[in-house]
């Protein structure tokens, strides 16, 4: 691994310089993961989309992000991780001013898909460093640091929609990465040192490169899709189909580029490592459950109890000042008890939380238990996401830190986008079935008035109850629909808490000293490299 500059070797000072740049980097990108979730039902009613175009903000964005994350960790190891990570910065902001002066979807859609593009070249470049500029006790605290970041943000992104979306426009959930965006390209060119591996090459094979990419955004198309067409329509089965060929095609070609010692997009191999494989399928579970619940908490906050857009983001700020508050304690725990202990005490901490959060939900709502039981889902966040990464990474050689950072990273977006898809569906399912139900009941109800209820809460997922109960000829739909959607958000959360118990599960199977990363020089007994020698 060379550059212009040894990570390793950076000074201390500018090291934590360097982790703090690359923190406000990282939570930028995963805040707009987030952010968007609060301010959804606004932007449903300005804009006057449909609640397919409302999913497809948030998993649209998924999917380039997840598309494109592979090619981006190669070209973070080939041109270099800084240079990657300032260019990721600057298409990001691009984007983020595009979609703040969006009048319609389809605008709106562009400047979150070329906003997918900049994440993916942001977030591999930030493991990459970090993996490389950090050894021994300062490794498990930086990880820690990255992780808080992650799992702050994304519950920090809530609030801080909300505030903007009520205070100003929803707007301004994307004008504000402008500025701060600016300030992490300062930081990049201070502080950030740049690594590259000289032995990567860019050509790759246009075969393999290209089928990851499709393979990927055909799965996750059908996955957004498929609740709205039908799993059985001619199409969605296509949109699988062509999904599993390509990622086939993947696999072939990179076999076969490397058995004839040519560059891959990523090693397979990798995949001998048992931290590496296990730790990978453990964290695409978490991100199906994390990112699930925060997609559903904030249209239950808002169209069942009738919070505004901050007081639903200040609820959910709990979460944030839970795994702030983790996330730099996971160092020292770690070091104490090792990496594996601390990932799955963290998510055992998430699944009783969430299954606790099912409980309290109600018409109702007892705001305080939420309050309390999201600060210790945050704690729990705070300690598995960041260990998780530390594990995956650290028996994967250095050089191949691009490839692997790249992986571990559209594993845990593609879990995001199968999360946002899988329990949106049941959201949907349960929603529409349970709204007809209630609304059935209302004898003196106009069939009329029953069935544009019915479509409005189904097509807003629960956003336009607050207006039906403003409404007099509405407000007894509109109460029966509160209730439809909490059993809704109930079902979806129940659902999401034994994902995280098979997340658990899992991780149970991690080696016992996974994540303690081996002193240089002795590298040529990992898995992966025994598995290269036959």
């Amino acid at each position: 691994m060379s550059g212009d500059r040894d990570p390793s070797s950076t000074a201390p000072a500018h090291r934590w310089l360097c982790l703090a740049t690359l923190s406000v980097g990282i939570s930028l990108i995963m805040v707009d993961g987030a952010i968007v979730n609060v301010a959804l039902p606004t932007i449903i009613t300005d804009l006057r989309i449909t609640a397919t175009v409302a999913e497809w903000v948030n998993a649209g964005y998924m999917l380039v992000f997840a598309a494109l994350l592979l090619l981006a960790g190669r070209l973070g190891d080939v041109l270099g991780h800084r240079r990657l990570f300032g260019a990721g910065v600057l298409t990001f902001i691009a984007a983020s001013a595009l979609a703040g002066q969006a009048q319609g979807g389809t605008t709106l859609l562009g400047g979150r898909v070329l906003q997918g593009v900049g994440a993916a070249m942001i977030l591999p470049a930030t493991l990459s460093t970090i993996n490389t500029a950090f050894r021994g006790r300062d490794r498990a605290m930086a990880f820690g640091i990255w992780g808080a970041a992650i799992g702050g943000t994304v519950a920090i992104g809530p609030v801080l929609g909300g505030w903007l979306t009520d205070a100003y426009s929803w707007r301004w959930i994307f004008v504000v990465n402008v500025p701060l965006g600016l300030l992490v390209l300062v930081g990049t060119a201070l502080w950030v040192p740049e690594s590259r591996d000289d032995r990567a090459a860019l050509r790759t094979g246009a075969v393999g490169t290209l089928s990851a990419s499709a393979g990927f955004a055909a799965l996750v198309l059908v996955l957004i899709e498929g609740q709205h067409y039908g799993w059985t329509e001619l199409g969605i089965l296509l949109a699988a189909a062509a999904g599993v060929l390509f990622l086939g095609l993947f696999v072939v070609a990179t076999r076969r580029r490397r058995l004839r010692g040519q560059p891959v997009l990523l090693d397979v191999t990798l995949f001998a490592i048992p931290s590496f494989r296990i730790g990978n399928a453990a964290i695409a579970i978490v991100g199906l459950a994390e990112f699930g619940l925060v997609f559903v908490l904030p249209l239950y906050l808002q169209g069942a109890l009738g919070l505004s857009p901050l007081r639903a983001g200040l609820v959910i700020l709990a979460l944030a000042l839970g795994s702030l508050l983790a996330g730099p304690g996971a160092g020292p725990l770690t070091q104490r008890h090792g990496p594996r202990k601390v990932v799955l005490a963290g998510l055992l901490l998430e699944t009783l939380s969430i299954a606790a959060i099912g409980v309290v939900m109600g018409p109702s709502g007892r705001l305080w238990s939420m309050y309390l039981l999201l600060f210790v889902y945050g704690v729990g966040v705070g300690l598995a996401s960041a260990q998780l990464s530390n594990i995956v990474l650290a028996d994967v050689p250095v050089e191949r830190s691009g490839q692997a950072s790249g992986a571990q990273n559209t594993t845990r977006l593609l879990g995001s986008a199968l999360g946002i898809a899988v329990l949106g569906a049941v959201l949907v399912t349960v929603l529409g079935t349970t709204v007809d139900d209630r609304l059935d009941s209302l004898k003196n109800l106009s069939p009329q008035t029953r069935q544009s209820v019915s479509e409005t809460v189904r097509d807003s997922l629960g956003a336009e109850i607050p207006r039906l109960r403003k409404d007099p000829e509405t407000a007894v739909a509109a109460s029966e629909a509160e209730d439809a959607l909490t059993r809704a958000a109930r079902t979806v959360t129940f659902l999401t808490a034994l994902f995280m118990l098979a997340g658990f599960l899992m991780s149970l199977r991690l080696p016992r000293d996974a994540g303690i990363r081996k002193p240089a020089g002795k590298s040529s007994g990992t898995p992966l490299e025994k598995t290269a020698e036959h």
